[in-house]
């Protein structure tokens, strides 16, 4: 059984719960998954880098805590920025770490071989295309297409959201030459199957594709000992510094389902 925490680092929990219940819905029947945001009134988006860098402290806080008092499998920093990922890594002991961006980008360019990359505002655009050269996915990338919408915009009328996405992600394929087409934003979760049956490529979702690659990592770390190398640039944070990064409680959406019965995974002895 893995335990997965899904980290909003933004100071509102007002997505905690219905991220948490389509987590719980696309998830693995043995996973757990935890939903939280920070605990202090707060940016409500990060749609600008500024607004990063206010959440910073606070979510490598969170970070510690997850791996420290809670002792997590895995956890996912939940914007499509993947902001502070590096950062994370190095607090998170034994837990795997992963972000939107990285985990999408990765299955998108395995199952298909040019991505499209639909966001809500140019603004998002600069970087998120420098995570995308970052991770070495630049010669996948067909397109970026924008939806012309916020954030807050997403949820609001799922309709609306649904045509914009379906229209943008038609003219990806038609136009670009997509063939995998990524949701670039956390919050246009609940309308991947049905734009995926409409234009008939793979539509890889920003909350789904990094929590399946959380529990894929954490099935390696349990099974194989493959856990994040510490003898490079991941180097854990040395005690001493440790000062400066508080352990930082969240506001927790906790997974309200009973964990399921225990099995041995040996054979009954011989009669």
């Amino acid at each position: 059984m893995a335990r997965i925490l899904w980290i909003n680092p933004v100071g509102t929990d007002a997505y905690d719960a219905p991220i948490g219940a389509e987590l719980r819905r696309e998830a693995a029947p043995t996973t757990r998954v935890d939903v939280c945001s920070l605990p202090d009134v707060g940016p409500q988006h990060l749609e600008w880098n500024a607004l990063e860098a206010v959440v910073a402290g606070p979510t490598m806080g969170v970070v510690r805590w997850a791996a420290e008092q809670r002792a997590y499998d895995a956890a996912v920093v939940g914007c499509f920025y993947d902001p502070f990922l590096r950062g994370a890594r190095e607090l998170a002991g034994r837990m795997a770490v992963t972000a939107p961006a990285e985990a999408c980008l990765r299955i998108a360019a395995t199952i298909g071989e040019r991505v499209s990359i639909l966001v809500g505002r140019r603004k998002w655009i600069p970087e998120m295309h420098e995570n995308v050269v970052k991770y070495g996915f630049g010669e996948h990338l067909a397109s970026f297409r924008v939806l012309e919408m916020s954030v807050d915009e997403f949820q609001a009328d799922a309709v609306e959201t649904q045509q914009r996405i379906v229209h943008e992600a038609e003219r990806a394929v038609r136009d670009d030459g997509a063939d995998a087409v990524v949701l670039g934003c956390t919050i246009e979760f609940g309308f991947y199957r049905q734009v995926q049956d409409k234009i008939g490529v793979p539509v890889i979702d920003a909350i789904t594709a990094p929590l399946r690659y959380a529990e894929f990592l954490a099935e390696l770390g349990t099974d194989h000992g493959w856990r994040t190398s510490r003898a490079g640039g991941y180097e854990s944070v040395p005690a001493r510094e440790l000062g400066w990064i508080p352990i930082v409680e969240p506001v927790l959406d906790a997974d309200p389902r009973p964990e399921p019965a225990k099995t041995s995974s040996h054979p009954p002895p011989a009669s």
